[in-house]
């Protein structure tokens, strides 16, 4: 049985304003200036993994055009067109019932398509090592192993042992300072990186035993699927089903779960101040991806077209970001407060979202 890669590609990412709109999200963009996209950058990171056959994007029916558009070689049955978000629980279960149809036995990896992975190698290694543990009745997730207490990710506890899938204990929520604090102290806590890998019996397994309703409803669509009315059975079932999502759905109540530690250069890119971190910076620390004349300005974030030329004088620890229509510069610390930006300026125009 073949193994098969599942994208998430649904999210707007309203963190990442200006540069992720609701009608074009960051996962759309090359947000590294690296020339890809980080969809594309996503499905290149599993070559030698999973077969450009065996790669299926769930994304919003928004947006279908545009994964279309950036990976070609997709058909259209790899193509999971979510008529509402509904959290990560159905979009996998989506996924996974739909291609259990062709291929009941095979494995799975979820992965969300806006992370940055920076040791392609490392990630690659510890994925075949999660695809290894991922036997019936496992479910795999991968943990990151943290560098600083972090109170923007969920932890995951495990139980130390010589082996590679080590027995996920807790799963945690964002936690306060003081807690992340002494998560990073004992040692035995990872981040949650959201990267699942289950053979889908398994899944379907805990699915049934955890949400049963969603893997009826789920289940009911095996006559539908791959054919012409595949999208209006989902956009019945996506009108009725539960929004929640995996770890709370089905990971922390599964009887059997593993977690592989993986040091791999990894960042959710959930904020502005993320990107400037993982960024090439100059000598003053700015991070650029924008055509540039600096003058006593240092830590910063600047990305903008590179038509126009962006003279900044005195700033220090601003993000200054330009896409379309809008223009922001806001203090780095301060950037919690993007989501009332965006808020007060769709209130004045829509485009501006």
């Amino acid at each position: 049985m073949p193994t098969c890669l599942v994208i998430m590609a649904g999210g707007i990412g309203t963190r990442f304003w200006p540069i992720s709109r609701s009608n074009y999200p960051k996962q759309f963009h090359d947000v590294l200036g690296v020339g890809k996209t980080m969809l594309q950058q996503t499905a290149e990171r599993f070559a030698g993994i999973v077969a450009p056959e065996n790669i299926y994007v769930v994304t919003s029916d928004e947006f279908a055009g545009i994964v279309q558009e950036q990976l070609p070689y997709l058909s259209p049955d790899q193509i999971l067109r979510e008529p509402q978000r509904k959290n990560t629980a159905p979009c996998i279960a989506y996924a996974a019932y739909k291609i259990s149809k062709k291929h009941p036995k095979a494995k799975l990896i979820v992965a969300p398509a806006d992370h940055v992975i920076l040791k392609e190698e490392a990630f690659k290694a510890r994925v075949n090592e999660a695809l290894e543990a991922a036997k019936e009745p496992v479910l795999v997730t991968l943990g990151i192993v943290p560098t600083r207490p972090d109170t923007g990710y969920g932890y995951i506890q495990y139980q130390d042992s010589t082996q590679t899938a080590k027995t996920v204990k807790t799963f945690t929520e964002k936690p306060n300072l003081e807690l992340a604090e002494a998560f990073l102290e004992s040692g035995d806590y990872v981040w949650n990186a959201g990267l699942f890998v289950f053979a889908i019996p398994t899944f379907k397994q805990e699915l049934t035993k955890h949400l049963s309703r969603l893997a009826e409803q789920f289940e009911e669509g095996r006559a539908f699927y791959y054919t012409p009315e595949e999208p209006e059975f989902i956009r019945k079932v996506y009108a009725v089903c539960k929004s929640i999502s995996m770890d709370n759905g089905v990971m922390e109540k599964a009887r059997e779960v593993k977690v592989i530690l993986a040091d791999i250069g990894w960042s959710d890119l959930g904020t502005w101040k993320s990107l400037h971190e993982i960024n090439e910076k100059d000598e003053k620390q700015n991070a650029v991806d924008a055509n540039v004349m600096l003058y006593e300005t240092e830590d910063c974030i600047i990305k903008a077209p590179k038509d126009k030329l962006v003279v900044i004088h005195g700033l220090s620890n601003y993000i200054v970001a330009e896409h379309g229509n809008v223009l922001m510069i806001c203090p780095k610390d301060q950037e919690q407060q993007v989501k009332q930006f965006v808020e007060d300026a769709t209130k004045l125009d829509s485009s501006f979202s």
